[in-house]
């Protein structure tokens, strides 16, 4: 039976931390609220959905937005890197299932990397933060508009917040160890899958 698979964007198909973590610097200082102080304080917001963690540090999300539309084309999408092996995994993927994008990136950063990295051709659809600050809500959407159940639908993911979002969706979880958070930190929201390479996937 055909299945759904779903891609967080940064930290499963592409390696952008230092990117993400220096936007989301600058567009705090825009707005003129302090940066995150370090690399783990970071990571901390992924814990939860993203847009509700900095709401709950008092940022104001349409400043953020607004500040990101902004700050988003300047920046040096030259020290991102894709994941190694990601592209024969995403073909034999693609030949059977549908596969789309759910991320708290925007559209137009997640499509310049996609260009960029030979990922285009892969993908039916990009959810970014531009269409929702919620992946409940992303998730929901797709389900129902490729009429798939949550028994056919994977959400790979990197993040602790990821999983625990996809899981209140109803889908299945499939989180990566190469990602953001740490093999210990995932485990801790329970995925119903923690795999440690692309090909994993194919085994689903």
């Amino acid at each position: 039976m055909k299945r759904l698979f779903l891609f967080d964007f940064d930290g499963v198909l592409v390696d952008s931390i230092a990117l993400y973590e220096k936007s989301v610097n600058v567009c705090l200082e825009r707005i003129g609220h302090e940066p995150i102080a370090d690399r783990e304080e970071f990571l901390d917001l992924f814990e939860d959905n993203f847009y509700s963690a900095i709401t709950k540090r008092g940022v104001d999300v349409g400043q953020f937005m607004a500040a990101s539309r902004a700050v988003t084309p300047t920046l040096d999408y030259s020290v991102t890197r894709p994941f190694t092996n990601l592209i024969p995994v995403l073909a034999e993927l693609k030949k059977r299932h549908g596969l789309v994008i759910i991320s708290s990136n925007s559209s137009f950063a997640i499509r310049l990397m996609l260009a960029r990295f030979g990922f285009e051709p892969y993908f039916d659809d990009i959810l970014g933060a531009d269409f929702n600050f919620s992946k409940i809500e992303k998730i929901l959407y797709v389900k129902g508009h490729y009429g798939t159940n949550g028994g056919h639908t994977f959400y790979v993911c990197d993040t602790a917040g990821d999983i625990r979002e996809a899981r209140e969706a109803g889908v299945k979880t499939v989180a990566v160890t190469w990602g953001w958070h740490p093999r210990e930190r995932l485990e801790r929201a329970r995925p119903d899958v923690l795999i440690e390479t692309p090909a994993e996937l194919l085994t689903l």
